[in-house]
Parts: structure tokens; C-alpha cells; sequence
């Protein structure tokens, strides 16, 4: 199992045992901090009552060890330090005072119980579960995958998850029994748990109570006084986060939130900060001339790499092992290139992922802001006549209907704006935004008439109880996002792409202490004057001019709309034949044929949805036939 994911640890590796007690913890090392033999896993507590296998960084384990000042130390680890935490305050006091991001597996040797935790955003992956009398628990599904009594069996409930967001969102995975542990929780077994029972897990710090106390105790002081306080968190959290024994650099798209890290970086270091980024000829897709500038004008050691669409077409195959279940973001491709790139000169790269869900910097919170305001100012009996009416009419003839109001004149346009009307219906039905954003943002919005089993497991936000109390579309839909996004793409995306080649990722915005200030702050400090991030940006110009970083926002993407037109066309029509899809039997083919078809035609752009099919299929592809479930 430990073999399954060498490349997460390149370094070094060890295995340890109790067959007594009837567990064993593997382990695969990329050495950061403490390169010797001292830091060598799983290591063992100073009385040996614990044991542990841990991933990840313990980014203020130095204060942690000052506070242990009486302990007898073997070497400079923070593995060693949290060890020692566990053993004087208790696991839940010690998680509690860490700052980090981690998954890892303590085994309790005097109690018979084995924790598995994982750090409060998710940075880190941890899957678990029980499978045919064994519970497995793995940074990566390929580690579990080996194991003789893996069963393999696809959990077809999350499907219609899949089809909406691009991913398999937590706390399920695409295997049944497998699930992934929810950010911010432990989860504890025993030896007196029965065989395919598990608790829920424990929370130590939660998304929802930051949110919580950040309404109950707000930010009140004026602009100046904001702008001073995320500086000196943010400050710190790269201090903290730029500490390491191997050499260290950033990834830097030239947006604001990477530039604002390298500028904090550079600001910290007496030499130039290595930066990289990835240019793509389709000038459309291309933020490298922009991210050149910026690294010009702080000075940075800046790399670049111009990759031609082969060489970008060339990783999808690469894909497929990397993500280990389906998962259709699609600018994993450049994520993969640029630690590619990366790699080659340094072990550790700073990332500025999260600015977006913490600061508002996502468009979509602004447009679909406007028409959700728009639809509610229609009275809810009027809203449910409409949807009713838009479900009952047939696309073409409602087409017809609409075709002298809207101005339609060919046919394409007819269908690209009936191919979006069962959404409008949905939209109208709505009652409340996290409802409206999830239809907004999904894929396929209806996926239930996609998949051949009519059964949609539930959503982490399917709860109203798990929503804090907040007054505004805005901080609902940014809520949302941090609490599922956030960790089951963003994060899952650049975790994978970057271990697939040995290269540790840190992310300083989603340091805990700044997550809870942004959320005391008040929706003006987040968004001003009809964009997004106000405060991310005053604080880079204190770095950076404003020509530099004034444009509209550009995703991190890959041209995936033309390679499906042109030379991805063959690879793509084999995946979608119908015979394909009726032979798998996962999806319906008729609607996903007349969405291919309409996005060959040129006048749709069927981009994500279809990429969401393409990669279960070629995921089905690459793990072989799956076991048949119930």
C-alpha cells in the first residue's frame, strides 16, 4: 500500500506492525524539515505508548516545541513535536494549537484505538473505510485500491454529484464503503469496534463556527486599521510557511492572490523568491506575460514554460492515475504543468489558492447575485406557474413561442438558449441562494435524467442547520464555496498535481488566523465598488501598481472547448459512442450525444459537462471493470 504512493515521499519509507493488536501503519517520506534519520516514519512517542504515520507540515511547531522545553528531544521534527504535544496536552488540545496542513494516523498503543485527523481546510486528503472486514485508510484511493480485500464497488448514489460539480464531493469517494474524512475532524476506532461501523466524526475546529463567531464579534475599525491586520496575519503565515530544509518557491499566475504571497515572500527574503509559471499559446487561456511582469517588478528569479497543446494533451492519460476517481476539473493540466515545472528546482512551492472564497473574488458571486435578486422579485406563486409551464412545454416549442421575444433567427440560437431553459425552471423553484448557487454552478443541472439510477446522495450543505446565520447572497454563496469547493476541487486539484511529482504545496491564505479574521470582516472590506478581493488588492499595491494587476480575472484553464473540436475529437466521439455508454451503464447516452453533437456544431460550449463524462469513462477505462454493486 505504502509502494502504491512512492511518489508522495520519494525519500524515504518504514512500516510498523503490532500484530497483537492487529494494525500496521505504512509510510512514504518527503523529507521538508529535519532530513535525517530523526525524522524517519512512523515514529514512535518518547514513552512508545503512540505511534504515528503523518503527512503534511506542522508550520508552528518551533513555538509548540518551546513550550515543550522539558522534553528530551532525538532530532528537529515537527512530527517529533506533535508527538510530544499528544503525549502532555491530550490529541484534541494539541490539534487545537497547531497551525498546519495535515492528514495523519495515531495509533493509541496503551488504549487500543487508532485517530485519524485531518488539518481544518482540507489541504490534505485522507480516505478511510471498512472493506471486507478490514478497515484501510490511505492518503490516496491507489493505496487502498492494492489491498487484497478491496472491493471496488462504485458508489452510484454520488454520480449525480459528480455530474454537478466536476467532483466527488466529501465526505463520499466514488467507492462504496470509502469515504473521505470532512476537514477539521478525527475519527476515532477501537478495538471494540465492530467490523463496519464507524463513528461520526469529531469536529475540533470548524468553517461554520468561524463563521459563527465572526458574525458575533465583527471587524470595526475603519479601512487602515483592516488593511494593518490581515497584513500582520498574512505576514506571519508566510514567515511560518517559508520555513523549511529544502529549497522553496512559488507558483505565480500573476492574479492577485499569487502575487500577493510572492510579494510577501519577497519582502521576507534577502535573495530573489524562485516564481513559475505556465503560458499557453491560445491567448485566450495565457497569464504568463502577465505573471512575468509582476515577477519583474519584484524581482523574483521567475521561470516560464510556453507548452504547445501536445504537450498539454499529453498529461490527460497522466490524469487518470493521478486523481484516482473521477474528477473533471480541467485545469488540472496546467496545476500538473507548472509543478512539473516547479519541481525541477524546488522541493516546496507557496500557492495563493483561497483568496477567492475568502475575499469574494469569484464573478459569479456578483452575476448570479444580480439574478437571484431579479427572481425573487416575482412573487413565489408567479415563479411556481412559470416553472411549471417552462416543464411542461417542450424545448422546441417553447422555442417557438420565445423565438419573436427574444429575436432568434437560426436555429442554433434557438438551442443554445433552450438547452439552458429546464436550469431557468430549476432557478424559479429555488427558495433559498445556497439551493439557486448549487444549480447555478452545476454542470448538468439535472442530473437524475443523466443517470440510469434515479438516486442523489446528499450534499455536505443539504442541511439548512449547517448554514450560519448570514445576511447576505454574497457571504452564503462564499460560505459554500470555502465549506465544499474549496477542499473537494481547488484543493484536491493542486494536492494531487503537485505530490504526483514530489512537490510539497503550502497555501498562507488559508492559514486558520486568517481564514477567521476574513470572516469578521464585513462584506465592504471583501467587495467594493463592483469587484471582488478589495482588501487582497490594497495590500498589493503597497507592492505591486495597480497597471499591473487591474484586468479581469482569468481562470487557471486549458483550451479543452477547441482540443474537442480538433485533435482530442477521435479520443473524445470513442468515449461517447452510444454503444460505449450503454455498454458501461452509468449514464443515458441521448442527452449526452445531443450535447456533444451541439457542441461540435460550435455554436455551444459543452466544455465542463462534457469533460465530467469523458473522464468517468476514461477512468473506467484505466481502474478496469468495476465490482457490480447492489
Amino acid at each position: 500500500m505504502a509502494s502504491a504512493i512512492a511518489h508522495r515521499g520519494p525519500d524515504d519509507s518504514g512500516v510498523w506492525v503490532d500484530h497483537e493488536a492487529g494494525i500496521a501503519l505504512g509510510h512514504r517520506r518527503l523529507s521538508i524539515i529535519e532530513l535525517s534519520a530523526a525524522g524517519h516514519q512512523p515514529m514512535t512517542s518518547a514513552s512508545g505508548r503512540f505511534v504515528i504515520v503523518f503527512n503534511g507540515e506542522i508550520y508552528n511547531y518551533r513555538q509548540l516545541r518551546a513550550e515543550l522545553e522539558e522534553h528530551l528531544w532525538r532530532g528537529h521534527s515537527d512530527t517529533e513535536v506533535l508527538l510530544a504535544g499528544v503525549e502532555r496536552w491530550g490529541l484534541e488540545a494539541t490539534l487545537k494549537k497547531s497551525a498546519g496542513m495535515f492528514a495523519f494516523a495515531l495509533c493509541d498503543r496503551r488504549n487500543r484505538e487508532l485517530t485519524l485527523a485531518r488539518d481544518r481546510m482540507g489541504e490534505k486528503p485522507l480516505y478511510y473505510g471498512w472493506q471486507g472486514g478490514a478497515f484501510l485508510f490511505a492518503s490516496e484511493l491507489k493505496a487502498l485500491r492494492v489491498h487484497p480485500k478491496f472491493r471496488g464497488e462504485i458508489e452510484r448514489d454520488v454520480l449525480p454529484l459528480y455530474l454537478r460539480h466536476l467532483v466527488v464531493p466529501a465526505p463520499y469517494s466514488i467507492y462504496r464503503g470509502i469515504r473521505k474524512l470532512v476537514p477539521g475532524t478525527a475519527i476515532t476506532i477501537s478495538s471494540r469496534t465492530s467490523p463496519g461501523t464507524l463513528a461520526d466524526p469529531a469536529p475540533y475546529w470548524s468553517l461554520h463556527d468561524a463563521v459563527v463567531e465572526g458574525q458575533r464579534r465583527p471587524f470595526d475599525g475603519d479601512d487602515a486599521l483592516a488593511l494593518h491586520e490581515l497584513e500582520t496575519r498574512l505576514a506571519e503565515a508566510v514567515k511560518l510557511q517559508r520555513v523549511a530544509d529544502v529549497p522553496l518557491g512559488a507558483f505565480l499566475s500573476g492574479g492577485i492572490d499569487s502575487s500577493l504571497v510572492v510579494a510577501v515572500m519577497q519582502a521576507q527574503s534577502s535573495r530573489p523568491v524562485k516564481t513559475f509559471t505556465i503560458g499557453f499559446h491560445e491567448s485566450s487561456y495565457n497569464e504568463a506575460h502577465h505573471a512575468k511582469a509582476v515577477a519583474r517588478h519584484l524581482g523574483t528569479d521567475h521561470s516560464e514554460l510556453y507548452v504547445t497543446p501536445r504537450e498539454s494533451m499529453d498529461v490527460i492519460p497522466k490524469l487518470l492515475h493521478l486523481y484516482d476517481e473521477p474528477f473533471a476539473d480541467s485545469s488540472q493540466i496546467p496545476t500538473y504543468l507548472v509543478s512539473k515545472l516547479a519541481r525541477q528546482c524546488v522541493t516546496v512551492s507557496l500557492s495563493g489558492d483561497g483568496g477567492d472564497e475568502l475575499f469574494g473574488g469569484y464573478g459569479r458571486y456578483f452575476s448570479t447575485c444580480r439574478v437571484w435578486r431579479k427572481l425573487h422579485r416575482i412573487s413565489p406563486r408567479a415563479r411556481e406557474i412559470m416553472a411549471r409551464s417552462l416543464r411542461l412545454l417542450s424545448p422546441e416549442l417553447l422555442g417557438k413561442l420565445l423565438d419573436p421575444i427574444l429575436l432568434v433567427r437560426n436555429r442554433a440560437s434557438r438551442q443554445s438558449y433552450t438547452d439552458r431553459l429546464p436550469a431557468l425552471a430549476g432557478a424559479l423553484e429555488c427558495k433559498q441562494p445556497e439551493e439557486f448557487y448549487a444549480l447555478m454552478t452545476s454542470q448538468w443541472r439535472e442530473p437524475l435524467k443523466i443517470c440510469k439510477d434515479e438516486r442523489e446522495a446528499a450534499p455536505i450543505l443539504a442541511d439548512p442547520g449547517r448554514w450560519p446565520r448570514l445576511s447576505t447572497y454574497e457571504e452564503r454563496v462564499m460560505y459554500a464555496d470555502a465549506l465544499s469547493y474549496l477542499p473537494d476541487d481547488i484543493l484536491v486539484k493542486v494536492d494531487r498535481a503537485a505530490m504526483a511529482v514530489s512537490l510539497e504545496t503550502r497555501i498562507p491564505l488559508l492559514d486558520h488566523r486568517v481564514v477567521e479574521f476574513a470572516w469578521r470582516l464585513p462584506l465592504r472590506f471583501k467587495m467594493r465598488n463592483g469587484r471582488g478581493k478589495w482588501l487582497l488588492r490594497q495590500l498589493l499595491l503597497k507592492s505591486v501598481p495597480e497597471r499591473l494587476i487591474t484586468r479581469a480575472k482569468q481562470g487557471f484553464g486549458a483550451p479543452i472547448d477547441h482540443w474537442l473540436r480538433g485533435p482530442l475529437r477521435d479520443w473524445a466521439e470513442d468515449l461517447l459512442t452510444e454503444e460505449r455508454l450503454k455498454r458501461d451503464g452509468f449514464f443515458q447516452p441521448k442527452p449526452i450525444r445531443q450535447r456533444w453533437q451541439r457542441h461540435l456544431s460550435g455554436h455551444c460550449n459543452w466544455r465542463d459537462s462534457l469533460w465530467t463524462i469523458l473522464m468517468f469513462q476514461a477512468w473506467l477505462d484505466t481502474n478496469g471493470p468495476p465490482a457490480q454493486s447492489n
